[in-house]
């Protein structure tokens, strides 16, 4: 995976797939995939969202031996993430979904509403050893739907040149109090402060996330006070110059460009920019997202979950299940999470990734905190509220809205 499509790649499949309407029983009357020779033997087919892997590569490796494990053939097909949600939904109905699906974590509960997909409990899937917040973002009405490969999310890189030339020490940056102060003596000595991504896409909410869930705010309530907060807090770093106008209309990518040039002191952007900072030509550093009263802020949670749909000929299910429990493993997640600039899903793996780089314990930390954006059983819920959100970050950072009118109208739409 180039580290650069995480989060605009987890989001964007969320919207999509909820376009399409399917009933609850759309893959029951399924014939199951191309062969259906039964438990053991045959090919199986496993869907995921990584074209830029070929079939030489350790990934498409990794996926041929779980199968010579299982006692299969594995035929692999990559599609673009935008693709696999609506992909998936027409198999189903057409009765051939993939046997093993790996997904965009938003997309599990709509898969799963629409009955496409098993649950852990159906085919005796262990997770025991997952994070519950990284679980989270795959369960709905109480079940889980398949296992995390592994997640990034978002926390703040830093500048260290800049801030010791403004008289920053990163160590008193605690609370949303404290980095504006920063961000004050920053402006003072004639630097920039902090940029992110407000445009009015999933990429907007998804960077606003962590500074509205740090308030305490909840995504059934967009209109609360803390919600509020959050999104002044946002529209009172324009207005004093701490944070540039181009927020508005900046992707993450666009963001991560305005804080590599080396002028400001944060950038809000996530795992997989890691390569990128390594090659910035300037030290840096990566603290997690600070909540309004201090301590870690929940960042929303990117990243895919391995996923077994429903298939008509329930004895292949036994066969998927190996294959997922393959693929999300000991050394086999370990090689897959450092491969794709992921923290890995379990505190075991995510040991070993801090003791071969220690680079990676902010985002361990940041990982541990994190929160996935359908879970508290938002499920479909989730796109509509989310578009209301951006529209009301857009809204209010334009000026166009106050912060207190744009969030309110964003809570009337929703209802």
């Amino acid at each position: 995976m180039t580290s650069s499509s995480g989060p605009r790649r987890l989001t964007a499949a969320a919207v999509t797939v909820v376009a399409l309407t399917v009933t609850a029983t759309a893959c029951s009357s399924g014939s199951g995939s191309s062969d259906t020779k039964g438990a053991r033997g045959g090919t199986y087919t496993i869907w995921d969202p990584y074209p830029q892997f070929d079939k030489t590569s350790d990934w498409a490796k990794l996926l041929d031996r779980c199968g010579t494990e299982a006692g299969v053939k594995i035929k692999r097909t990559a599609f673009d993430t935008s693709d696999l949600g609506n992909k998936t939904l027409l198999a189903a109905q057409q009765g051939n979904p993939p046997d093993v699906l790996i997904v965009d974590n938003p997309v599990v509960s709509t898969l799963a509403e629409a009955g496409v997909l098993t649950t852990t409990g159906d085919i005796e899937l262990d997770t025991a050893g997952v994070d519950p917040n990284l679980l989270a973002a795959g369960q709905s009405g109480g079940k889980t739907y398949g296992v995390p490969i592994g997640a990034n999310t978002l926390a703040l890189y830093y500048n260290k040149d800049v801030l010791k030339k403004a008289g920053v020490d990163i160590a008193s940056v605690k609370d949303w109090k404290t980095l504006t102060a920063a961000l004050a003596k920053v402006k003072a000595a004639g630097k920039k402060g902090i940029t992110f991504s407000a445009i009015g896409t999933e990429e907007g909410s998804f960077q606003f996330l962590p500074w509205f869930w740090g308030s305490g705010a909840h995504l059934t309530a967009l209109d609360s006070p803390q919600a509020v907060s959050a999104l002044s807090l946002w529209k009172d770093w324009l207005k004093a110059g701490y944070a540039p106008n181009s927020v508005i209309n900046n992707t993450q990518t666009t963001s991560w460009q305005e804080f590599a040039g080396g002028d400001y002191a944060f950038g809000e952007n996530g795992t997989w920019q890691l390569a990128n900072a390594k090659k910035a030509g300037f030290a840096y550093g990566v603290l997690p997202v600070p909540a309004a009263t201090g301590g870690d802020a929940a960042a929303p949670t990117g990243g895919e979950f391995v996923t077994v749909p429903v298939q008509r000929d329930t004895g292949r299910h036994a066969v998927s299940q190996k294959l997922v429990t393959c693929l999300t493993s000991g050394d086999n997640l370990l090689n897959t999470d450092n491969t794709l600039s992921y923290v890995a899903p379990t505190g075991a793996v995510q040991d070993k990734q801090v003791a071969a780089n220690a680079d990676l314990k902010p985002w361990v930390d940041a990982v541990k905190a994190a929160k996935g954006r359908t879970s508290d059983d938002l499920g479909t819920k989730y796109p509509k509220i989310s578009e209301q959100m951006w529209k009301a970050v857009q809204a209010a950072l334009s000026g166009s809205k106050s912060p207190e009118d744009a969030l309110s109208e964003a809570q009337s739409a929703v209802k």
